[in-house]
């Protein structure tokens, strides 16, 4: 049980020294960061990321992220770089080195040589009193006094403010671009997430019946017409072909605890009124939405008054956006 509780202890001290060493670094957006989320706006060029170590994994997901919201980027790893990827660096590129330290050996190594070949040099480190932030063009100061490791050595701290830096850009740029939920999704088409910003109920509705009955038909006609169905409801209309309201499932029951004698009643009668809908148009998450928020299993599909179609849960559940 004392094994157990310091388990405990230990977790919850890591993660609020890495939440502090968050929130201390928000001090360290000033006017040099400014100037690198300018420069790299209106490159000619591509964003390099690049680092080695820990660092190296911080910076590939850098770029996904990077990628992912507008902002065309490379992982070149740093010691590749002096063993022939150099080559991938023009002139009118940007290349961010990330280092904690500032001063390992492969990127005191590469930065006279991405100088010389032309492109700006981008520094992210922990200390700005080091080789990189000395011979970068620009710095972004993802200072940390200490890691999480009882023996400050392991990467920890320091790899969660590099990346709380690197989402911190991109958000920057994402906003800069006035990058959009629409061209977030031209990037993610697949899985849920792609989905959820795509799909649409115009693409769902039509694969399903359509068990629409007048609001004067009765009602034994009408569990005929909702059975053959088979979507557990049906619209309810109006002479003018309007909706008025539904009939499902629920209220079948309801109506038979209240009537002995229900072979004179209209759907009318027993019906819902004033069902949930979504227009056509509409995003199928919304409507996903509204079923979780209204403890639905269906909406109505319509277009203006008239009805046009059906959408149940299962076919959210289908396509994968649940």
């Amino acid at each position: 049980m004392k094994l157990q509780k310091n388990i405990q202890t230990i977790a919850k001290n890591t993660l609020l020294q890495e939440a502090e060493a968050v929130k201390k670094v928000a001090d360290f957006i000033d006017g040099d960061f400014e100037d690198v989320v300018t420069n790299i706006f209106g490159m000619k060029g591509r964003l390099i990321i690049t680092g080695i170590g820990k660092s190296a994994i911080v910076a590939n997901k850098i770029v996904a992220t990077l990628n992912s919201t507008g902002t065309p980027s490379i992982f070149m790893h740093a010691a590749d770089a002096i063993h022939g990827d150099l080559g991938m660096i023009q002139a009118d590129d940007y290349v961010l080195c990330i280092s904690k330290s500032g001063n390992t050996e492969e990127i005191k190594v590469l930065i006279p040589l991405i100088k010389r070949l032309g492109a700006k040099v981008i520094g992210m480190v922990s200390s700005i009193d080091c080789y990189v932030a000395k011979h970068a063009d620009f710095v972004i100061k993802a200072i940390v006094s200490k890691e999480a490791d009882p023996n400050n050595l392991a990467p920890t701290t320091s790899t969660t403010v590099q990346m709380a830096m690197g989402d911190a850009l991109a958000i920057c740029l994402l906003e800069a671009r006035g990058f959009s939920a629409q061209d977030f999704a031209k990037y993610h088409p697949g899985g849920a997430l792609g989905k959820q910003l795509y799909l649409k109920v115009d693409d769902i509705y039509p694969k399903n019946e359509l068990p629409v009955i007048s609001q004067d038909e009765l009602v034994k006609a009408s569990i005929l017409v909702i059975s053959k169905k088979r979507l557990g409801a049906a619209a309810i209309v109006n002479d003018e072909k309007e909706l008025v309201g539904i009939f499902t499932d629920g209220d079948l029951r309801r109506m038979l605890e209240k009537h002995d004698d229900f072979s004179n009643l209209t759907i009318g009668e027993v019906m819902t009124s004033n069902p949930k809908t979504i227009e056509k148009g509409e995003y199928a998450i919304r409507a996903l939405n509204e079923m979780r928020e209204y403890d639905i299993n269906q909406l109505i599909v319509t277009e203006g008054k008239k009805v046009i179609g059906f959408l149940h849960i299962s076919d959210l559940i289908n396509e994968g956006i649940v």
